[in-house]
């Protein structure tokens, strides 16, 4: 049920952000002055923005960037965690020592911080750079996952018996071990693509994230803060979409780990 529920919400969203003309038929470039903060109504329902934009069309399309970050993001992390984690957690030894005690120490830095830090030494933030700041603080969590699951599956029955029949490391760990060790990866990936998410927006917000011409649900957070009590539909209607998409993917997330492994 919770996989059915989270990953109906996720499917709405993403036909948002790769199709928002089946949503709304405004041009969030459309503005005008003389309409700025106006509240919704029966012709335009999320009301105008600062610029007098619909704001309807802005939260529509700012889906696009919020989504393609958090999934950019994980995709990244993800890689790189399962090569590092899938190496060390089979080589074991020094190389796992090694791993292990960078990815202790980069996992103290609170993803929010860093990017915070990075974020705001860097004069262009478009999509590609936050992308990429986010991934470098993103990847310990999943490195440590993928290095368990590896560790724990490299001592099973079936994968001592592939090595006793002559298979290499490369083919035990490529047949065997990465298909039982991805899967808790996937679980946590779908639920952390939420925290991105999150994450984002609370930069944005700072003052050090997204910067338009890019749309996005984080940017019209920090628009609203200037007119939050004259304009409080600034305000409200992104943060519903903020939340969706969060929930959407906890529940998706959720819903994966609960869902019976097959054998």
């Amino acid at each position: 049920m919770l996989l059915v529920l989270g990953g109906g919400l996720l499917a709405l969203l993403a036909a948002m952000a790769v199709a928002p003309g089946l949503f709304t038929d405004a041009d969030p470039r459309d503005c005008d002055l003389s309409r700025s903060v106006g509240p919704p109504s029966w012709a335009h329902p999320f009301g105008f923005d600062l610029f007098g934009c619909d704001y309807l069309a802005r939260t529509v399309h700012g889906a696009r960037a919020s989504l393609l970050l958090a999934v950019a993001v994980v995709l990244g992390a993800g890689l790189l965690a399962v090569v590092l984690g899938t190496v060390a957690g089979y080589a074991g030894g020094l190389l796992d020592t090694v791993v292990s005690r960078i990815t202790d120490v980069w996992s103290g830095i609170p993803i929010v911080l860093g990017g915070l830090v990075l974020l705001s030494a860097t004069r262009e933030r478009g999509l590609l750079q936050v992308i990429v700041v986010l991934t470098l603080f993103s990847w310990p969590p999943m490195v440590r996952l993928v290095r368990t699951s590896t560790q724990q599956t490299r001592e099973l029955d079936f994968v001592t018996a592939a090595r006793a029949l002559g298979a290499g490391p490369l083919r035990v760990v490529r047949r065997h071990v990465l298909p039982h060790a991805v899967r808790p990866l996937v679980v946590f990936a779908s639920g952390y693509a939420g925290v991105l998410i999150s994450s984002e927006a609370i930069l944005t917000y700072a003052g050090v994230g997204l910067q338009r011409p890019v749309e996005s649900w984080g940017i019209q957070l920090q628009q609203a803060q200037e007119r939050v009590t004259l304009a409080p539909h600034l305000l409200v209607f992104p943060s519903l979409f903020l939340v969706a998409a969060v929930l959407a993917f906890v529940l998706l997330g959720e819903g994966l780990r609960r869902r019976p492994v097959e054998r």
